[in-house]
């Protein structure tokens, strides 16, 4: 079993954790990354539990449910059953992570026994743990740790950037102990009678950059101050050694120096006189010397003692820090129910068909789409939630992914359609942004919230790479106002929808190129439609074009675009000249489609043309989009549907990408030869649309099927191996384990099929 298909995802808005089966997580690099992501930054990089200094074993693994649970015993013989069980109950809050350990002891005479919890927090950007080998200079990044009296705090600061994440417990452990490596253990010694049990809680805090911040600020004097101060009042004060790690990343070579004031007998100052060049991270350790008291001196590597060490003022802080902690953790079981329920209610009175698989599928789908919406904002600041794109890689708005999801679900859950587009409002660009692919009128690609984004070394912060959000946000706006018969939405946004029209004539190039046209973007997205990985767009060779690429399915959305665009225009805005010229320049666009598209010798539409109008002949499954759209006529639209359940582009799990038997073809490549569930949908929705209901059905049956080897949940993307040659479907590797327009697929498959 591989990593990924042994890791548990716990999704709450903008906060996941991926743990390993025993409920631990051991961080990483490459796919996927373990820990808890909150914003685009991995706020828990460790989180590894051991019973008397081993590792237990994995009773019942860990479930997906809310909470997730597990079971786990000491590692022992067969000769004698283990000793006591720790049951392990985990589940997120919006930005944090909390955890139940219940320990039952197995056996009628008192035993003690150590528990210990290692944590840490690296705040790796996402964009750090992808496995593409790119690494990232951070100049002047300093993280430090800091002993609380129910924990560890961790805190990242680079310039203006600053994170932190806090971890408290109940009771509060015997001590935090530094590891050497910059994590901390948290240690517990426990005595359990007979057959009876003790329970920790545990919560995790994160404070992503831009949120609020708990007092103090982590910085590297902090843990002095606080060790100084807890001990005052101790009639002995013995002289000793602090150790505060810091650690800086950077790109400049000088010495660094930490200065860490102590309110005491002297102020000290800690110096790190390492030198560092390139983007390595190095570990400065200061050695801070003050006056203050020490009881448990055999114990060295202990920064903080128990609350029964300190004198009573302290133990009253202590104390409240408890019951705060304790508060916490009855605030988040109430709020985690809620959750639940809200799920329960989002997949509640759907229509489901009399197809029980697929009812399934539904349901599921629902369910994770419950769980896959952000925060955003419309153009009044108003509050909105809207989908994500999905996890572990794209826990953000992305817009062709709202935008899709958004139209798959309209049918059932308008509520989502109704989010997406005020929120993609908000964010549509208002000026010529160069570096993010920005100009008047376009439809943001991706809106991210990481440091890297942050410090401009990547570009997504607010990216403007995409040829067919624009579109895609007309086609939606107008199948909103035609299902839901809700115009107050259609006059809000009318400006809007007028500056997205404005770019696709202008900037997107219909009325100078008669097509959406894109280049590529150097150092952002070198293919800006769909299928937006490098070489997705090709010839039947593997050849790719150079200059302006003219996509094929991005002129079907902006026929559709056109067309919706006018009704609205004529209905509800009052401008007939208005739906006129949009109705003629759809009907051009389809004339000219055809003619330019069209292969003649194939019998199908090119995937693209380059900027010399030369046809791309790879024989490609966005000729399915073009029925769902409407661009082709109906004898055309027929052929195309019926090629597309050919073996070579059928797998038995789905249409293929990109048709086996062409040199460019690769069945684990992102986009020549995999299956994508949401591709398959909108060509189920075009099958219908074309009256190929047989084949629409066949389409949804090989979905259904293989979400049916997987709880009913659909994949990302599968490998495009055919069905006879493994019994159940591939995955493809580095995918989204969950995705929104996966997830809204069944239930444009319920649509297809006609259920709406």
């Amino acid at each position: 079993m591989s990593r990924a298909e042994r890791q548990q995802l716990l999704v709450r808005g903008e906060t996941y954790a991926a743990l390993d089966e025993s409920g631990d997580m051991g961080g990483g690099h490459g796919g996927p990354p373990e820990g808890l992501f909150v914003r685009d930054a991995r706020h828990l990089s460790r989180w590894q539990l051991t019973l008397d200094g081993a590792v237990p074993e994995v009773l019942s693994p860990l479930d997906g449910e809310r909470p997730a649970r597990c079971v786990l015993v000491p590692r022992g013989g067969r000769q004698e059953p283990p000793a006591h069980t720790l049951f392990r109950e985990q589940a997120l809050v919006e930005g944090g992570f909390t955890e139940i350990l219940r320990l039952v002891s197995n056996r009628p005479v008192p035993q003690r026994l150590r528990l210990e919890l290692t944590a840490d927090a690296d705040f790796s950007d996402q964009f750090e743990l992808r496995a593409d080998l790119r690494t990232y200079a951070k100049p002047g990044a300093v993280r430090s740790r800091e002993a609380r009296p129910d924990g560890v705090r961790f805190d990242y600061r680079r310039g203006d950037w600053e994170s932190a994440t806090e971890v408290s417990a109940t009771p509060a452990p015997d001590a935090v102990i530094h590891t050497g490596t910059g994590a901390r253990r948290l240690v517990w010694s426990l005595a359990l009678e007979p057959h009876a049990e003790c329970e920790l809680r545990l919560r995790v805090t994160a404070l992503p950059h831009g949120g609020e911040r708990a007092p103090g600020s982590g910085t590297a004097e902090e843990p002095v101050r606080a060790t100084a101060a807890a001990g005052a009042g101790v009639e002995e004060a013995v002289r000793r050694t602090a150790r505060v790690e810091v650690e800086f990343d950077g790109s400049v070579r000088q010495p660094v120096t930490a200065e860490a004031g102590v309110d005491g007998p002297a102020r000290q100052t800690a110096t790190a006189g390492t030198e560092f060049d390139g983007p390595a991270r190095q570990t400065a350790t200061a050695e801070v010397e003050f006056d203050g008291p020490v009881r448990q001196a055999d114990r060295p590597n202990v920064e903080r003692q128990t609350a029964e060490d300190q004198p009573a003022s302290v133990q009253a802080e202590f104390a409240s820090a408890a019951h705060h902690a304790a508060s916490a953790q009855a605030e988040f079981t109430d709020s985690d129910g809620q959750t639940d329920t809200t799920e329960a209610e989002f997949a509640a009175g759907l229509p489901l068909p009399d197809w029980p698989e697929l009812a399934a599928a539904c349901t599921r789908g629902l369910a994770d789409l419950a769980s896959l919406q952000v925060p955003a904002e419309g153009p009044d600041g108003e509050a909105l939630r809207v989908p994500a794109a999905g996890v572990p890689w794209f826990l953000a708005l992305l817009g062709r992914d709202a935008l899709l999801t958004s139209l798959f679900a309209l049918p059932y859950r308008p509520g989502l359609a109704a989010a997406t587009l005020p929120a993609l409002a908000a964010v549509q660009a208002t000026a010529d942004r160069g570096g993010a692919v920005a100009q008047p009128g376009k439809i943001v690609h991706e809106v991210r919230h990481g440091e890297l984004a942050h410090f401009g070394q990547v570009p997504y912060g607010r990216y403007y790479g995409s040829v067919d959000a624009t579109p895609l946000f007309l086609v939606l706006l107008g199948a909103y106002t035609e299902q839901t018969g809700d115009l107050a939405l259609a006059r809000r946004l009318e400006p809007h929808a007028r500056a997205a029209l404005t770019w696709m004539l202008d900037h997107g190039g219909l009325t100078s190129r008669g097509y959406l046209v894109y280049r590529a973007d150097e150092g952002g997205l070198a293919n800006q439609n769909w299928k937006d990985s490098p070489g997705a767009i090709c010839s039947a060779e593997g050849e790719r074009p150079s200059g302006p690429v003219t996509a094929a399915a991005a002129q079907g959305y902006a026929y559709d675009a056109l067309r919706r665009t006018a009704r609205l225009a004529r209905s509800v805005w009052a401008d007939e000249p208005y739906a006129a010229q949009l109705t003629r320049a759809a009907a051009d666009l389809r004339d000219r489609f055809q003619r330019d598209f069209w292969m003649e010798r194939s019998g199908f539409p090119a995937l693209a043309l380059d900027g010399e109008g030369r046809q791309y002949d790879a024989l490609a499954s966005d000729a399915g989009h073009l029925l769902w759209s409407g661009l082709l006529d109906k004898e055309y639209g027929e052929t195309v549907g019926r090629r597309l359940l050919a073996e070579d582009f059928f797998s038995g799990w789905g249409v293929r990408t990109l048709a086996a038997g062409q040199r460019a073809y690769h069945p684990l490549s992102r986009h020549r030869g995999s299956v994508w569930p949401h591709d398959n949908a909108l060509i189920a929705l075009g099958l219908a649309r074309y009256g190929l209901h047989d084949e629409a059905r066949t389409v949804a049956t090989a979905l259904v099927e293989a979400a049916a080897t997987d709880g009913f949940r659909l994949p990302a993307v599968l490998a495009g191996y055919p069905r006879g040659s493994h019994p159940a479907p591939v995955p493809c590797p580095h995918a989204c384990l969950r995705e929104s327009r996966s997830a809204a697929a069944p239930l444009a498959l319920l649509t297809a099929i006609g259920g709406a």
